[in-house]
């Protein structure tokens, strides 16, 4: 586990460390386009953050290479160098669309001829555990398709949900995190090294995510751009494809009876690794949401549009941070939740704790839409947009106003300079969400 955690340090550190020289890089060479109309950000901001995350992915693997314990991950398996030649290739794609912003198209045949490198280099699907029927040889070619299309179908679901500053590189972070839990328990309690390359990968992934979100979070200061959003997608797919793939379920010895059995009694241990779409399964329903709605427009599935899950979170109220944040609470749910079901399906406590941070969640996802009708003498006590209008909320308002405007005037002569309150409601004064105005620092003289 230390030798995880230096890599997952080293990783966090370069990246971090990059960054702004990244930044200042990505200026100079002209790497801010202009605000689209469905992004929420009011000022041009540089991208290019791929290219710090992309350095401190190398560094990890480098630093990985020369430990004692993980030093065995590169002798006996050519999966690090198979991810270290298709992150590449999938980064440079990124960095000239970041640059040039290259079609659609091109960016989808390269997302699939960086999945082939790999499989050419040995990190591919070899069989499926399925329940009831066992352990499912794939021949070549259906290995090389699924692990393509799994590897293109993580890339841009990341890459869709990359819309908010924050939002891509903390949920792949806890997707990595939960990732990595299990890995290194499969790899540890089970004694089977078919999981050492997956845990490797899980914890740069957290590394090279927990490095770059200090200058992602809102308000950015720079943008991971496609160089990153698709790179950090390619790194999580080959982590789930390296253990799914490639781990005998009969290893494990949970179960001493027939193969079927075997991998029935194994489901639960299955669902990360299976089902590697579970742990992001947020970006995952935003991204066939998106193809739905695009296709049913008569409009291409890569044509962009404000519809995404976090825009709706956003028109429905919430402000930048909690929109993120509660992406981040369901993206936890999920991806912990069905950690948690893998070590002890038996349990109901596990269940029941799910349903109930499931309502949890709805009830913070509906917040906004709630208004809660405050009683005539308790309106003064609350804020303006809680008060009802008319009535006697009108002669509380004209009241209060005449003392604002008394004090107002009070504090004037007295040369105190304070500038009178401005009502709920007005364009550019509350600064709560992301499509309005928000001041970062108190007003100086």
């Amino acid at each position: 586990m230390r030798e995880y955690l230096l890599t997952l340090c080293i990783t966090a550190a370069v990246t971090y460390l990059l960054t702004g020289p990244v930044r200042k890089f990505a200026i100079v060479a002209g790497a801010m386009p202009d605000i689209r109309a469905r992004d929420v950000h009011r000022e041009p901001t540089p991208r290019l953050g791929g290219i710090a995350m992309f350095f401190g992915l190398c560094a990890g693997l480098l630093v990985a290479d020369h430990l004692t314990n993980l030093s065995e991950v590169f002798t006996k398996s050519n999966e690090p160098r198979a991810l270290l030649s298709g992150a590449a290739l999938i980064w440079l794609i990124g960095v000239l669309d970041d640059k040039f912003e290259i079609d659609a198209l091109i960016k989808l045949g390269g997302q699939m001829i960086a999945a082939g490198v790999m499989v050419m280099q040995g990190l591919t699907i070899l069989w499926l555990p399925i329940p009831g029927v066992g352990n499912v040889a794939l021949t070549q070619w259906q290995g090389t398709l699924l692990t393509v299309a799994l590897v293109v179908i993580t890339i841009n679901a990341v890459n869709f949900v990359d819309g908010l500053d924050g939002l891509a590189a903390g949920m792949v972070c806890i997707a990595a995190a939960a990732f990595f839990l299990y890995a290194y328990r499969v790899w540890v309690s089970y004694g089977i090294e078919a999981a050492a390359p997956a845990t490797l990968f899980a914890a740069i992934l957290m590394g090279m995510c927990l490095g770059f979100l200090p200058h992602n979070m809102h308000p950015a200061r720079i943008f991971m751009g496609d160089s990153g959003s698709m790179l950090i997608g390619l790194v999580l797919a080959a982590g789930a494809i390296s253990i799914t793939g490639q781990l005998d379920p009969d290893a494990l010895n949970l179960y001493a009876g027939s193969e079927k059995a075997a991998v029935h009694q194994t489901v639960p241990v299955y669902i990360p690794l299976l089902l590697p779409l579970t742990i992001i399964a947020v970006p995952t329903a935003d991204l066939v949401l998106a193809i739905v709605r695009r296709t049913w427009r008569g409009q291409s599935p890569f044509a962009a549009d404000r519809g995404h899950l976090h825009h709706r979170l956003l028109e429905i109220g919430h402000s930048h941070s909690r929109a993120v944040l509660i992406m981040y609470f369901w993206s936890a749910l999920i991806a912990f939740g069905a950690l948690a079901y893998s070590v002890n399906s038996a349990s109901m406590w596990i269940v029941l704790g799910v349903v109930f941070l499931s309502a949890v969640g709805l009830v913070l996802l509906l917040l906004p839409r709630f208004t809660p009708r405050v009683p005539v003498w308790a309106q003064r006590f609350v804020p303006p947009r809680y008060r009802r209008r008319g009535g006697v909320a009108e002669a509380a308002g004209t009241a209060g106003t005449a003392e604002t405007e008394a004090a107002g005037a009070t504090g004037e002569a007295a040369g105190t300079g304070e500038r009178a309150p401005v009502g709920a409601g007005v364009p550019g004064v509350n600064g709560a969400t992301a499509i309005g105005a928000r001041s970062r620092f108190a007003d100086r003289p």
